[in-house]
């Protein structure tokens, strides 16, 4: 792993990962990077016709991410100060794959590799997951506008989709440990226990790369 802990949390729309960032962060005294997602002027037209908005509204993240990634590698990884995040940048084409097709996923490919290329890697990775049940019940909880058109069977889809990504993301990357969370079995939010055991399981990590 790197000198310096850079942990990402991944996972589905409503799963958790901010929430859970937000308290490693305080726990650990990490530098917390949270993703824009409000901010995307693309968004809500995105979740009403998918076709039709989709490679605006990946190519606003894409580039929104590529610019805090880049700040949060000089600024922190670069200085030796340590990173969570709530996203990795990869999730960019978890989502491309299953909204763009033809010409337009190419040409968001082409980009993507080269706005990605040299950007620093995470050296742990926590992933949580969760039935579809558990999502809409959580991105209904939350109540953001921009959520409120999101269909379930693209949310089961993008579910699918981040579990294969993450088995590529294992084989291609045997020495980055992940941490895998079930968000049905766990409320961290809620339960002070469920939150500590995963703070255990990150001390462990943390402990294995520093020796």
């Amino acid at each position: 792993m790197g000198d310096v802990p850079y942990i990402a949390i991944e996972g589905p729309i409503g799963v958790g990962k901010t929430s859970l960032a937000e308290r490693l962060s305080s726990h650990y005294g990490f530098h917390l990077l949270k993703e824009i997602v409000d901010e995307n002027p693309f968004l809500g037209k995105f979740y009403e016709n998918i076709e039709e908005w989709s490679f605006q509204t990946e190519m606003f993240f894409l580039c929104n991410r590529f610019k805090q990634l880049e700040d949060v590698d000089n600024d922190y990884l670069q200085k030796q100060k340590p990173v969570i995040a709530d996203y990795h940048i990869a999730k960019n084409m978890i989502f491309a794959q299953r909204t763009l097709k033809g010409d337009k996923l190419d040409k968001y490919k082409q980009i993507y590799d080269i706005i990605t290329d040299d950007l620093p890697l995470p050296n742990m990775i926590i992933y949580l997951h969760a039935s579809l049940d558990t999502l809409l019940k959580r991105i209904k909880c939350r109540g953001r506008e921009i959520e409120k058109n999101i269909q379930p069977e693209y949310l089961a889809q993008l579910s699918q989709d981040y579990d294969v990504f993450m088995k590529q993301f294992k084989q291609k990357n045997p020495h980055i440990p992940i941490i895998q969370i079930n968000g049905d079995q766990v409320d961290f939010v809620n339960r002070k226990k469920d939150l500590e055991a995963i703070i255990k399981q990150v001390d462990q990590k943390l402990m294995a790369y520093s020796l």
